[in-house]
């Protein structure tokens, strides 16, 4: 016998061999890279305005860390992707302020931005809106420090998430983005120290495929995913770092961008793995390694016109996952 049970939002399926006759469920995976989230903004803008349609209609589920989170949870709250390129090119000269080049120089010391620029942008662009009030299902990893474990946003779109629906929606971004040593931990949830998801998962296509399968209960095989990363670096590592100690490896970040990188490379691969690369769609374009930072405002123009130019590439890739309508999705809890 075949018992597909749907309970509520979330689907809860035993046995379900004929789960052939349920509808796809579509992911859509945004990566974390400081100001370089400008580019997966663009190319989402691009994207609707090619096809004349809302990008957000056609993904049941979006999986994002820091910048990735803030475009994720924006989407959920019905900007469009346009307004996110608005966040990114009006926000983040005030947010990666450096006067005179000394936060170079505070950053061995001490987070090299106040948070106060980057919650003043938050909430300036999502308002007073809770995470709740999303129209899509989210899942936006963060760290809790004080506990040394992951931490999940996640809309209540199963039963036992009972709690992050009533966070403040800029409070999720501010977390999700609070990067170590580039800003001081968010406190602002329950005063718990939470600071960026990309620690653990900056790529957080893994995360999305987990929250599909393991919370809503949906078969793998109906799955398909659109994963956009902030560029792949092409980096060539120095022979020194064979047998070097602390000082060598904290040249130039060199152990957090390879462990970001490792982290990165991995989730594609069991992704890719449990998909199948019919359904598993990555667009993380390739460029130099020094043109890879996080918080170079500058690069604005260049940001926009990599976009422009990569999305020009992929647009068909894009436009097949647009064949997809997603189900419209109700919360199990409202402060209503």
């Amino acid at each position: 016998m075949t018992i597909c049970v749907q309970v509520h939002d979330a689907f809860q399926f035993t046995e379900c061999a004929m789960s052939d006759e349920l509808p796809a469920f579509q992911i859509l995976s945004l990566d974390g890279g400081g100001i370089r989230g400008l580019f997966t903004a663009a190319v989402l803008a691009a994207a609707e305005e090619d096809l004349k349609t809302r990008i957000t209609d056609h993904f049941d589920l979006v999986a994002g860390t820091s910048a990735g989170g803030i475009i994720a949870v924006g989407l959920g709250l019905g900007l469009r992707a346009r307004d996110l390129v608005g966040f990114f090119v009006q926000h983040t000269p005030t947010i990666f302020h450096s006067r005179f080049g000394l936060r170079a120089l505070k950053h061995w010391i001490s987070a090299k931005y106040p948070a106060d620029s980057l919650q003043s942008a938050l909430h300036a662009t999502l308002g007073d809106r809770l995470f709740g009030a999303s129209a899509k299902r989210l899942v936006i990893p963060a760290y809790n420090v004080g506990a040394d474990d992951v931490y999940l946003f996640r809309t209540p779109h199963a039963e036992r998430l009972k709690r992050d629906y009533r966070v403040p929606a800029w409070k999720v971004a501010l977390a999700t983005s609070a990067a170590p040593s580039y800003f001081p931990a968010c406190r602002a949830v329950d005063r718990l120290r939470l600071i960026d998801g990309g620690v653990w998962a900056n790529n957080p296509a893994m995360v999305g495929l987990v929250e599909a399968v393991g919370t809503l209960g949906y078969p793998m095989h109906k799955i398909r995913m659109l994963s956009l990363g902030t560029y792949d670096p092409v980096v060539t590592r120095r022979s020194g770092l064979d047998g070097a100690g602390k000082l060598g490896w904290a040249r130039g970040a060199t152990a957090v961008d390879l462990i970001m990188r490792a982290q990165s490379i991995s989730a594609n691969n069991h992704v890719r793995y449990f998909l199948g690369k019919e359904r598993f769609v990555r667009i993380d374009p390739k460029v130099p390694g020094k043109q890879v930072v996080l918080d170079r405002h500058s690069d604005v123009d260049d940001l926009i016109a990599r976009a422009a130019h990569h999305s020009r590439i992929h647009m068909p890739e894009i436009e097949s996952m647009c064949d997809h309508v997603a189900r419209p999705y109700t919360p199990l809890y409202t402060m209503e």
